[in-house]
Formats: structure tokens, sequence, C-alpha cells
């Protein structure tokens, strides 16, 4: 028997979950539906609108919030990129060497407390790095969806991943 889907034999009867597809797993055209999904919270909202300094009453007064066409507090946009980005690291980049860019960021659909995210993503293209021989570019497209299957966000994004994962995971314990 190989072990379990998603884990790496570390040792006789010993594995471990791996995080980051390899190489080879992140063909053109792979869609990942990740999971679990996310409910937003208000801590959420407020913790995070707080970091990044936005305090529009749109996101931080309900009261302010009751009074616009939404009728409820909207969730910050940053923060939607963020917890959605975020849902595909484990299987897309997580073993990355860095991320490079997002591009072609759209905000389809209002986000608000309650709301449940969802992801997937699709892998668009790939090739070896130019100036780094031990490693290569992915680009893929995320698209992030409510409860209701109503898509709330998409986005491009760029990042530098080895080429070599087994070599990563085994100098660094992953």
């Amino acid at each position: 028997m190989s072990g379990p889907t998603g884990y790496r034999k570390i040792a006789e009867g010993r594995y471990r979950e791996t995080v980051g597809l390899n190489w080879n797993e992140m063909t053109e055209g792979l869609v990942i539906e990740h999971r679990p999904g996310r409910t937003l919270t208000d801590a959420d909202n407020v913790l995070m609108t707080t970091l990044g300094g936005n305090d529009a009453p749109i996101h931080t007064d309900e009261h302010y919030s009751r009074h616009t066409e939404w009728g409820r507090t909207l969730v910050c946009s940053s923060i939607t990129l963020h917890i959605i980005g975020g849902m595909t690291v484990r299987s897309t980049s997580g073993l990355t060497i860095a991320n490079l860019g997002f591009d072609e960021v759209r905000c389809t659909h209002p986000v608000f407390i309650g709301d449940t995210l969802y992801a997937q993503t699709e892998i668009l293209e790939r090739r070896h790095s130019r100036s780094r021989p031990t490693a290569g570019l992915v680009t893929c497209r995320t698209t992030g969806h409510n409860q209701d299957e109503a898509i709330v966000m998409t986005f491009n994004r760029t990042f530098l991943v080895p080429l070599d994962t087994d070599a990563v995971r085994d100098r660094t314990h992953y």
C-alpha cells in the first residue's frame, strides 16, 4: 500500500500531511476546489479593517451601514481577497518561494458578515524560471463564491515554486 492520499511516507507506519502540489501535478487546466469554506464573522471584519487602517463606516459602523443601499455592514474587499487567496495556499503555493503578483482582481458581488466563502483555482500556465534553474512560475485564476454560488471575486496570481518539491520537503521536514 502506498499510503493515504495527501500524505507522504516518512517512516514505516508514519505519514506527514503534504502542503503544496508538486511541480508535475500543477498542469495547465487543472482545477482545484478548495475546502473548507470560510464563514466571515464580525470579528474578522473588525480585526482586519483595523489592521489595514480602513475605517470607512460602510465596513465599521453598523448604524451607518443600515442606511446604505446594502442595509448592513459590507466586508472590505481586501479582506475578501485575503481570505479567498489564503484558501488556495495549502494546495497551490504551500511551498512557494515567492508570490510574484496579483492581476485582474475583480470584486463582482458584495460580501457581508455571515457569508461563507469558497474558492476554486485553475492553473492557467506554468514555465521554468529563466533566472532560477531550480524553480518554476505558475499562473492561476482563482474564483471565489459565496454560499449561494454568487461569484464574489476573481483574480489571477503568479508565484514561484521549487521544481523539486521533495527536496524542499526533506530539507524543511514538510
